[in-house]
């Protein structure tokens, strides 16, 4: 019997477990994380996440895809874990964690908001049709004229197992402008192999591609997924950027026993 909580960040939603104790199962654990993460036969997720100790950190975030493959960092997975260990009390207010040797930090602001530092951007790759970038995941962004006529799925796919990603793949988000400063974006996460509800990784990835390209001279941007609204703020550096940070909610949605 394991123990579980459930969180979502703008509608990503997460399994959290806290596996301080390491009783989460080794043996089947990729098939064992595709049926808790499956919609219709188990608790119904975009991801899973452990929580587990860290020597030289408050701890250590392992995320895994819906799939049941341990995956890259995972921007809104990452702020509920942060809420996640918050109301375990193994934080107050900030935080200093790792994931996948990558070293992270954030603040919980509210109840149910969390603002998460990422990893400096070296550069964006700047192409006729899109741009490419790794904000902890790598993201193509494809700009477009209103994203609700996108078949996010379909086109999604097609880019995501298309050349130059092939095997490994790659998260393909579509970005149109609203208004000064706020775009709307919907993404296709592999992994989930379909369209989430947000992307924080992607949100973070669209608002750096929006200001390498020109678009705005603005270093706080705001991204309006369908599942809801997260904020981006950073400094251009040369070709790249530094103190970046996905700013949005982090909710407790329930707890249970799976």
């Amino acid at each position: 019997m394991i123990a579980f909580e459930k969180y979502h960040g703008a509608g990503n939603d997460f399994v959290l477990i806290d596996n301080r104790s390491q009783h989460f199962p080794a043996i089947d654990r990729n098939t064992l994380i595709h049926l808790m993460c499956d919609r219709n036969f188990g608790i119904g997720a975009d991801g899973l996440i452990l929580l587990e100790d860290h020597p030289e950190a408050d701890f250590e975030m392992r995320y895994f895809n819906s799939d049941g493959h341990l995956s890259s960092m995972c921007g809104n997975g990452g702020r509920c874990a942060v809420a996640f260990a918050h109301k375990l009390g193994l934080i107050h207010q900030k935080t200093h964690f790792r994931v996948n040797g990558g070293h992270y930090s954030a603040q919980v602001l509210g109840k149910e908001t969390v603002s998460l530092a990422m990893e400096d951007v070296p550069s964006v790759e700047k192409k006729k049709t899109h741009c490419f970038l790794d904000t902890g995941s790598p993201h193509h962004v494809v700009f477009v004229p209103d994203v609700r006529s996108v078949d996010v799925v379909s086109e999604g796919r097609s880019i995501r197992y298309g050349t130059p990603y092939s095997e490994d793949g790659t998260n393909v988000n579509f970005v149109a402008p609203l208004n000064d400063n706020q775009y709307a974006i919907r993404t296709y996460e592999r992994g989930v192999e379909g369209e989430t509800l947000a992307c924080g990784t992607g949100a973070v990835a669209a608002a750096l591609a929006i200001h390498a390209t020109q678009q705005t001279i603005a270093t706080s941007i705001q991204l309006e997924a369908p599942g809801g609204l997260l904020q981006v703020d950073f400094t251009p550096e040369g070709k790249g950027f530094t103190d970046i940070y996905l700013t949005g909610p982090a909710v407790f949605v329930f707890e249970g026993i799976f």
